[in-house]
């Protein structure tokens, strides 16, 4: 038996099985041969099971594994534990990966010793052609376009979860700091609630072990974004978790939020700055000041 050099781990929740199905195809068509790497269907708590739902047996080695405490973090941390592989690969259930993806982590893993965890370049593929209104937040979506390789021991080269490719060391590191700081568990997607930082926490996890992170150009998905994602409804309370869940990322991480100022002539300064916004604008703008304060209250 050859030696398994990548562990890919989906996590899913109540996939939207046809996104999923492109997915696994994708998987399917990988130029490392599946001797090789090792796939991890992490089902978390779906109301189907999703054992009777998809087919994994073209894998020689796939395991369904069933995690029933809900949260995206719980079942990173379920894959984490079941991997035995040295490199772990994180692939979203709407990551249509490039032919050569799980080859080129590979090759990273090996050429770039000096880093923990590594990322690429997210194209999207939309559902619905998205209103001009939308771009600037497409940021949310994980949308990650550049033309050089990047790398760094501070916060320049940080990857997503989409595709994130993480050592088996790192991620040992992050599940230890995560089951002694159970706020940690509340930092991404439960359910239908949008925290988001949970793999930003992984990310920075490299530099608690002296690592740094990078971004290679080489390194190519395609995001399934569905229709809904785009509506302003759904972008605002992605804006007011990610605030939320950032702020309280940066609190366990050593960084004290500035204080916050009351002051009437604070309060006149940001009644004005809302007023010059356009509604859409102040909009977003309140639903990120309501997470932010949100995370500092409970700091608090």
């Amino acid at each position: 038996m050859q030696h398994i050099v990548l562990s890919v781990i989906i996590c899913t929740h109540n996939p939207r099985l046809n996104y999923l199905e492109r997915v696994l195809q994708a998987l399917k068509n990988q130029t490392l041969p599946t001797e090789l790497w090792e796939l991890l269907l992490i089902d978390n708590a779906s109301d189907k099971l999703l054992s009777s739902e998809v087919d994994l047996s073209w894998h020689p080695q796939s395991r369904y594994i069933r995690e029933e405490k809900l949260g995206l973090t719980p079942a990173r941390l379920r894959g984490i534990k079941e991997t035995v592989a040295e490199t772990l690969v994180f692939v979203d259930d709407d990551n249509v990966l490039d032919s050569d993806y799980l080859e080129v982590a590979s090759k990273i893993s090996k050429d770039w010793p000096i880093l923990g965890a590594w990322g690429g370049q997210i194209r999207p593929e939309f559902e619905e052609i998205p209103p001009d209104w939308t771009k600037p937040y497409w940021g949310a979506l994980a949308i990650k376009e550049f033309d050089q390789d990047m790398w760094s021991n501070l916060l320049e080269a940080i990857p997503t979860g989409a595709g994130m490719c993480v050592r088996k060391i790192i991620a040992q590191k992050y599940s230890e700091l995560t089951h002694n700081n159970q706020k940690r568990l509340l930092l991404d997607r439960r359910g239908k609630l949008l925290t988001s930082a949970g793999d930003l926490d992984l990310a920075r996890t490299t530099r608690d072990l002296n690592l740094g992170t990078g971004l290679f150009v080489a390194l190519k998905l395609t995001h399934l974004i569905p229709a809904y994602r785009l509506q302003e409804k759904y972008l605002i309370r992605w804006l007011e978790g990610n605030s939320y869940s950032c702020t309280i990322l940066n609190y366990i991480r050593g960084e004290v939020p500035p204080p916050v100022d009351f002051t009437w002539v604070r309060k006149l300064i940001d009644l004005y700055r809302l007023l010059r916004m356009k509604p859409r604008q102040r909009r977003f703008h309140q639903a990120w000041q309501r997470g932010r304060m949100l995370a500092i209250k409970e700091i608090l």
